[in-house]
């Protein structure tokens, strides 16, 4: 009894994987068509133009100021306490905020070396004290946003302090 089975499911295989065979038939009747159609291309004829030469008047440049937009600058409002440095006009960017004094201090060493005016003010988060160093300070806030945008190259993750 398997034996018969197997042999039936054997013949059916046999006939199932035949019947899928595409007959030479068919592909030569879409290779006629097609060498039919390759035949039958209209080529049209070549036209050519003649071109004038355009004579061109020079102008004074054009100089445009592009405007960026930074309405959509976030910035964070602290109320914050000079440490040392220039006073703080309404924004700042902070490039660096740490817990311990003398790393906030070493930081604007090395900016003022660098030629900027840095700032160290202190903010108490949460209850605990952190020292922000401010390397620039702007009255607007699209000035603040420029600047930093300037700064993320050297100091990634600047952001904006608006002191209340």
């Amino acid at each position: 009894m398997k034996k018969t089975l197997l042999m039936g499911a054997a013949i059916c295989a046999v006939f199932a994987m035949t019947s899928c065979k595409s007959k030479e038939s068919a592909y030569k009747k879409a290779y006629e068509k097609a060498k039919a159609q390759q035949e039958t291309v209209v080529t049209t004829p070549v036209t050519t133009q003649t071109t004038t030469p355009v004579a061109v008047t020079p102008t004074a440049p054009v100089t445009t100021t592009p405007t960026a937009d930074y309405s959509n600058v976030q910035v964070r409002t602290e109320n914050v306490s000079l440490v040392n440095g220039a006073p703080l006009k309404a924004y700042s960017v902070v490039i660096g905020s740490f817990s311990v004094q003398s790393n906030a201090t070493a930081l604007s060493t090395t900016l003022a070396g660098k030629g900027y005016t840095p700032r160290v003010v202190k903010a108490v988060v949460n209850g605990a004290d952190w020292y922000r160093v401010v390397a620039t300070s702007y009255d607007t806030k699209s000035e603040a946003a420029q600047s930093r945008a300037a700064l993320e190259g050297q100091y990634p993750g600047a952001w904006l302090l608006y002191q209340k």
